[in-house]
C-alpha cells in the first residue's frame, strides 16, 4: 500500500534531487486515479472555481467550496498528502480569521496543508498558522487572486525588479516556516535560482526546469475542457473533452435510432420460479454485475 508522503519526506526528495510531482483534484474519482497512478501530492486547488464550477477567475471560490471538493477528494485519496486552497479574503484580513478559516479547511475538508498567495506580505499569517500547527505552502509568482492586481495573467520575474522581489518573497515565506513554495509562471532562472537559494522544495507550474517538483491543473493535462485553450507551459498528455463528447454523441444517436437499449440490456420475466435466495443472487448479478453492494 502506498504511503503517504511526509514534510521531512518532501525535504529529503528535495536532497536527493528526486522531483516531485503534484496534480490538482477536486472530486473523488480524479483524487482515486491520481492516487493509483503514482502522484506525490493533490492540490484542491480554487483553479476549481475556473474548470469545475465555471467562473472567469477564482475569486468566487469560497470556503465551503473548498472544504466540500477536500472532503471528496480525502475520501478518494486517503494515502496521499493532500494541500488545499485558501480562498480569497479568508486570510490576510484579521489574524483570528485566518487561523479559524485554516482551522476549518484542515478539519471539515481532511487536508494535511493550506496554501497561500502571497509574499513578504502574508509572512506574518504564515508564522502564525505554523505556529498553530498548521503545515503551509506558499504560493508566489502569478497569483490568480491577485489577477486584477497583476493587470491579467501575465509572465512574472521578467525584469530585474520584478526577479529581486520574487527572491525576497520566497526567503520570506521560507523564514516564517512554509514547507515548500509554489512558483507559477515565473522565468527559468530566477525560478531555479529560488530553488537553489532555499532549503524548502520549490514546487513549478510554468516556472522550468529547475524546480524541485511540478504542479499541473487535472483538466489541462487531460484536456479536459470545451473549449480546451492551450497554454505553452501545458503539456496534455490525453484529449478526454473530445472521448467523452464522441461518447454522449453516440449515446444520443443509439436511442434516438432504437439501437439503445439492446436485448442484453432489458430483463425478462422469469419462466420459472426459482428459490428466494437464487432470485436474489440473479437480481443482483443482473443490476449491479455480481458486485456487493
Amino acid at each position: 500500500m502506498k504511503k503517504r508522503l511526509t514534510i521531512a519526506s518532501m525535504q529529503k526528495m528535495k536532497q536527493k534531487q528526486e522531483p516531485i510531482t503534484m496534480l490538482t483534484a477536486y472530486d473523488y474519482p480524479s483524487a482515486r486515479l491520481a492516487q493509483e497512478a503514482g502522484i506525490d501530492m493533490i492540490l484542491v486547488g480554487d483553479s476549481l472555481g475556473n474548470v469545475v464550477l465555471g467562473y472567469d477567475t477564482t475569486i468566487p471560490v469560497t470556503i465551503d467550496d473548498i472544504v466540500y471538493h477536500t472532503r471528496a477528494v480525502a475520501r478518494g485519496a486517503a494515502d496521499t498528502f493532500i494541500v488545499s486552497d485558501m480562498p480569497f479574503m479568508t486570510y490576510g484580513v484579521s489574524r483570528e480569521a485566518t487561523l479559524n478559516n485554516a482551522a476549518v479547511i484542515m478539519q471539515k475538508g481532511g487536508a494535511q496543508a493550506v496554501k497561500l498567495e502571497g509574499g513578504a506580505e502574508i509572512a506574518d499569517d504564515v508564522r502564525a498558522l505554523v505556529k498553530a500547527g498548521i503545515p503551509v505552502m506558499g504560493h508566489i509568482g502569478l497569483t490568480p487572486q491577485s489577477v486584477h492586481q497583476l493587470s491579467g495573467y501575465r509572465v512574472q520575474g521578467k525584469v530585474e525588479q520584478e526577479a529581486k522581489a520574487l527572491m525576497e518573497d520566497a526567503l520570506a515565506l521560507e523564514q516564517a516556516g512554509a514547507f515548500s513554495i509554489v512558483l507559477e509562471l515565473i522565468t527559468e532562472p530566477i525560478a531555479a535560482a529560488i530553488g537553489e537559494a532555499l532549503t524548502i522544495p520549490v514546487i513549478g507550474i510554468g516556472a522550468g526546469r529547475g524546480c524541485d517538483g511540478q504542479v499541473i491543473v487535472y483538466h489541462d493535462l487531460l484536456q479536459y475542457a470545451s473549449p480546451y485553450i492551450e497554454k505553452r507551459f501545458v503539456k496534455p498528455y490525453a484529449d478526454v473533452a473530445s472521448t467523452v463528447r464522441q461518447a454522449i454523441e453516440q449515446y444520443v444517436d443509439e436511442v434516438k435510432t432504437g439501437q439503445f437499449p439492446a436485448e442484453e440490456h432489458v430483463f425478462q420475466p422469469q419462466t420459472q420460479s426459482p428459490s428466494a435466495s437464487s432470485a436474489s443472487q440473479e437480481a443482483s448479478q443482473a443490476l449491479y454485475g455480481g458486485r456487493s453492494q
